[in-house]
């Protein structure tokens, strides 16, 4: 009798503890089941955000604006107040040892060029450089001349350009002999390119634009 007394407390105990390690083991289960759960939103989270930061979008194919509020003919007025001269050229450095301004190139009156640097949120002059190699050629002094004795200079170019859009860059373009200004804008995120006229500052869009 004694001896089935301690094989059933012997079976009782080893169900027990059996079941012990069963809750045990089954919780552990759950805790996994649970942490995989977590991981996987994680990384479905993880995903999301990168997708949001480097996936393909409409915007990645827009053309920036400058940044700041000082416009391409604002930046020309305050170049030329610093250097005195013609102003040729306009442009928004958005990349380089210059990026983040205006670059405004002067021919003063002695014939030297010089790059003036505009800041694109105060319009204050950043710095102003000659250009070592300003050398003219027939072409540069002829459109040098045609600047000189035109009514529409750079910062009125500007001006009438911005009419379609945000200028980013003005500078002279001699097409078949004939000089004018050309301008690039951007509006909506698409990018324009236009002629404006030295005589009359008429604007038209650039045909040679791909």
């Amino acid at each position: 009798m004694k001896r089935n007394i301690v094989i059933a407390t012997l079976t009782a105990a080893a169900l027990a503890a059996g079941g012990t390690v069963a809750a045990f083991a089954s919780g552990d289960d759950e805790a996994t089941a649970t942490q995989r759960q977590a991981d996987t939103n994680a990384r479905a989270a993880a995903d999301r955000d990168d997708e949001s930061v480097t996936g393909d979008s409409a915007d990645d194919d827009r053309t920036a604006a400058p940044r700041g509020s000082v416009t391409a003919a604002e930046a020309i007025a305050a170049a030329l107040k610093h250097t005195p001269g013609t102003a040729l050229a306009a442009d928004f450095e958005d990349d380089g040892a210059g990026a983040g301004a205006w670059e405004v190139t002067v021919v003063r009156g002695d014939g030297a060029e010089h790059d003036v640097r505009i800041a694109p949120d105060s319009g204050k002059v950043l710095g102003a450089q000659r250009d070592a190699d300003d050398d003219k050629d027939s072409d540069d002094r002829a459109e040098l001349a045609a600047v000189k004795g035109a009514s529409t200079d750079a910062r009125e170019a500007a001006l009438a350009a911005a009419t379609k859009g945000t200028v980013t860059e003005v500078g002279l373009d001699d097409d078949n002999g004939a000089v004018a200004w050309s301008a690039e804008t951007v509006k909506d995120g698409k990018h324009g390119e236009w002629k404006v006229a030295l005589d009359s500052g008429r604007v038209t869009q650039d045909r040679d634009e791909d």
